[in-house]
This record gives structure tokens, C-alpha cells and sequence, in this order.
């Protein structure tokens, strides 16, 4: 399984942005689709996940800001970010889980700043 992540960038608090990860191979297997995220000096932690039931998780800390979603027509993973916080600054990943494998695409900079 491979993972393209995009949609990164630089948004004022407050802000909305959208991120896209590209997903190809064989993803039959894939029973979760994650968004982790990495901030400076922190522990990488998931943010989202969804199953293939479209069932979402969100942590606590994005819950009510962030939306998981996927599109199986265009094999993308979708993280919708509104009202963006200065503490959203990470690197996301999007990754994606079998049972026994867990797959990360490269990282994708975003930066909440005035």
C-alpha cells in the first residue's frame, strides 16, 4: 500500500484547510485509515481515524473541528480542518492498517501563525 499526503501549508488561527492523501495498491486489506500528526519536541498521535464501515474517531482535542472522510471512487483519504488552532502546527501522515501491517505515507507541514 502506498500514501501520498498534500494539502499542507501555512493558514492564519481560525483558518480552514484541507488535506488529501493519495492512496494506491492493495488495499483490500486496510481495515483502518488513520491521520497522525507531529508537532516539535511531541510524540506522534493520531487525530482521526475511520474503518471500513465509515466509522470516525477523532481525539479529543480536534473533535468538532476536524472531519475524516474517503472517497473509495477516487482512492483518497480526506482530513477536513476548520477553525484551526496555533497547537494544530504539526507534521500530518496519513496511514493506513491491516492486521498485521501498518503502512505511513511521507508527512505534510502544517503551520497555524499569524
Amino acid at each position: 500500500v502506498q500514501l501520498q499526503a498534500s494539502g499542507g501549508g501555512l493558514v492564519q488561527p481560525g483558518g480552514s484547510l484541507r488535506l488529501s492523501c493519495a492512496t494506491s495498491g492493495n488495499t483490500v486489506t486496510i481495515i483502518y485509515w488513520n491521520w497522525y500528526r507531529q508537532a516539535p519536541g511531541k510524540e506522534r498521535d493520531m487525530v482521526a481515524r475511520i474503518d471500513t464501515h465509515d466509522s470516525a474517531y477523532y481525539a479529543n482535542s480536534v473533535k468538532g473541528r476536524f472531519t475524516i472522510s474517503r472517497d473509495r471512487f477516487k482512492g483518497t483519504l480526506n482530513l477536513e480542518m476548520t477553525n484551526l488552532k496555533s497547537e494544530d502546527t504539526a507534521v500530518y501522515y496519513c496511514t493506513a492498517q491491516s492486521r498485521d501491517k501498518h503502512y505511513w505515507g511521507q508527512g505534510t507541514q502544517v503551520t497555524v501563525s499569524t
